[in-house]
């Protein structure tokens, strides 16, 4: 347990650092959003092309876990839809949401990075797509009411169309290309993005404590528990039900599965629930999550080690 806290405690420290740094005015909300821009836009796709070009194409493409994780996600998602059943359907739509796409690029990528190093590739990649096109096109369709689900779809293609400009997707689809064509960089840019890599996971967690510190605490209802352990219980059992079958027992892929589903919610939730007037909701579902996810977290990555 020594071990698994030497990971999980420097982490959540960082995400200290940003809530209070925030809290206390020594840095102002401002500052976190534009640090978060130079990790999302910039920082995240150079680890990503970096430790995808590190592995050969072959250990990338895992049919297997894609499948294993997107049917664990969506086994999640469908529980929270459930769950949420006597509410309007953009409440069911993001409990669902909630329960299923994890912060895989501010917490799941330094936390796996940190525990596997370089073997937690695959995962990383498959999980950005099956969260960006599975979980996400599910709550912007199922979260508009039935009568007006043929306009949904239009929604939906307004909303994947950005995308195709998405520097995560970009990154993970260049680094397969790269990977595939057997290119390598020469020694200044592989060291120059070795350089961006490095800064990203640091600098990610410091923006996710900023952001909680912006955000309300809200009524502990059934419905915010609810997600919460969701989140944080649910989706990693239904992701480790689904790998049963998918992956054998000690593939590292499995574990990492797992610890992805086991992060909290994307950070981008309360963003996410504006347009149906449910951001007071998400915000404090993201904070009790984010928060308890110290224990959660460690508790998986104890069980699995």
């Amino acid at each position: 347990m020594t071990q698994i806290l030497t990971i999980t405690a420097p982490i959540y420290l960082l995400m200290a650092v940003g809530f209070l740094s925030v809290r206390s005015g020594w840095l102002d909300a401002s500052v976190m959003r534009a640090v978060g821009l130079f990790v999302i836009r910039v920082a995240l796709p150079a680890l990503l092309f970096q430790i995808i070009t590190s592995r050969p194409l072959a250990d990338m493409l895992q049919w297997r876990f894609l499948l294993a994780y997107g049917g664990g996600s969506a086994l999640s998602f469908a529980l929270g839809w459930w769950w949420a059943r006597r509410r309007e359907s953009s409440m069911r739509a993001l409990v669902g949401a909630g329960m299923a796409c994890s912060n895989t690029g501010f917490v799941g990528t330094p936390v796996l990075l940190s525990w596997m190093g370089a073997a937690a590739a695959p995962a990383l990649a498959l999980v950005f797509l099956v969260e960006n096109l599975l979980v996400l096109p599910l709550l912007f369709v199922l979260a508009e009411p039935a009568s007006n689900r043929s306009r949904a779809w239009h929604r939906l293609r307004d909303a994947l169309a950005p995308l195709a400009r998405q520097p995560m997707l970009l990154a993970i689809v260049a680094g397969l290309l790269w990977s595939a064509l057997g290119l390598s960089l020469p020694a200044p840019a592989a060291r120059s993005i070795d350089l961006l890599g490095r800064a990203a996971a640091g600098a990610a967690l410091v923006v996710i404590g900023g952001a909680l510190a912006g955000l309300q605490k809200g009524h502990l209802d059934t419905d915010l528990l609810a997600v919460a352990v969701g989140k944080l219980v649910g989706h990693p059992l239904a992701v480790a039900l689904c790998m049963l079958p998918m992956l054998p027992a000690g593939d590292p892929l499995r574990a990492a599965g797992i610890v992805a589903a086991a992060a909290p919610m994307l950070s981008i939730y309360p963003m996410l629930a504006q347009r149906y007037g449910h951001e007071g909701f998400c915000a404090a579902a993201l904070l009790l999550a984010t928060a308890s996810s110290f224990l959660s977290l460690s508790g998986v990555l104890w069980l699995l080690s």
